[in-house]
């Protein structure tokens, strides 16, 4: 008989760890699209911390809910985690990021520690969470009519203030260890994006994101050739080239298409927000033109020559010369010299 896993015991100080997960569900029902919900969940009172509703896990849908609640609360001393991609990195020998994700290195800026589980168990309270929202929560989403995400997040702070009224409990200690951040707008935002380093050659360009980037000649620039500049993505679609902290000016260079490549190894949980990208470029895109083989081997039609058409099959040339070629064959096969070569006459 199996037995049951003891829960694991609590946290004893509210802010000292936070479990957080992405619940990918029908929270509208059929009134709405699937999407994600991030939980942020205090181990230590059971008090739900931050929910957002977005279109799947990624780093920048994190950084958005990092944003809030941290706002809201201000630094705990921990986050725990599954080894989603946007946690961990899974590669041993990674080279970028020194050995971090984008989340993980915004967090460390930040001084805060990313502890991730080595089974869905050891985070067994946000689990359960997630199971009680896909219940809890839709029934209440249903009630009030809400059919998208902008409604759902609009909806949730009522919420969680009504559950943790309900269900919070309190912590073993008193103690509040949440930390304030005290960093500028500018700052926070400099450090909720994505940051990487980039080659720059010698017609002062790199790649970025399928992209050529080519680096506007000043000064400034002529001296870059063969170091590395900065890049910073924004969740809005932002890029920011840095040397030194100072912003180098650019221009995008034989841009192509962005697509999605074929065969892409792909997460099961960011499979809608690609395929939602992936339909995007699609409307955006022409129709293509299906290519006969004719297209593609280019073959271009002449016209039929006027007057009576040549009966091939019949002709005696070609019956002489298909003759001929049998000949040949089976003199290969006897090992006997080759007739005479015919010549048309």
């Amino acid at each position: 008989m199996a037995v049951a896993q003891a829960a694991p015991l609590r946290r004893e100080a509210y802010g000292e760890l936070v479990q957080i997960d992405g619940s990918e569900h029908r929270w509208f029902e059929d009134r709405g699209a699937p999407c994600s919900l991030l939980v942020f969940i205090d181990d230590a009172t059971g008090k739900l911390m931050q929910l957002r509703f977005v279109r799947s896990e990624s780093a920048f849908t994190y950084f958005e809910a990092l944003e809030l609640y941290l706002k809201a609360h201000g630094a705990p001393v921990a986050f725990y985690s599954d080894k989603h991609s946007v946690f961990r990195v899974a590669k041993k020998d990674a080279k970028g990021g020194q050995g971090m994700t984008q989340f993980g290195r915004a967090l460390s800026e930040l001084n805060i520690e990313i502890l991730c589980a080595n089974s869905s168990q050891a985070k067994g309270r946000v689990e359960r969470m997630n199971r009680t929202l896909q219940d809890r929560l839709i029934k209440d989403l249903r009630l009030a009519g809400i059919c998208g995400m902008d409604d759902g997040n609009a909806f949730l702070p009522r919420f969680m203030e009504r559950y943790n009224r309900q269900f919070a409990i309190p912590p073993a200690r008193p103690d509040d260890l949440h930390r304030s951040l005290n960093l500028a707008p500018d700052r926070l935002r400099d450090v909720l994006c994505k940051r990487e380093q980039r080659y720059v050659g010698a017609q002062l360009t790199f790649s970025f994101e399928r992209q050529r980037i080519m680096l506007e000649e000043n000064e400034v620039t002529r001296g870059l050739v063969g170091c590395y500049v900065e890049t910073y993505a924004f969740a809005d679609g932002r890029l920011d080239v840095r040397w030194k902290g100072h912003s180098l000016p650019y221009r995008v260079f034989d841009k192509d298409q962005q697509r999605v490549t074929h065969a892409a190894i792909t997460e099961n949980k960011r499979l809608s927000d690609v395929l939602a990208y992936i339909k995007e470029r699609q409307d955006q895109s022409p129709s293509p033109r299906v290519k006969t083989n004719s297209d593609k081997n280019g073959y271009t039609p002449r016209g039929r020559k006027p007057g009576k058409r040549t009966d091939f099959i019949n002709d005696p040339a070609m019956i002489a010369r298909r003759h001929q070629a049998l000949s040949q064959q089976r003199a290969v096969e006897l090992g006997q010299p080759y007739p005479a070569q015919f010549n048309g006459d």
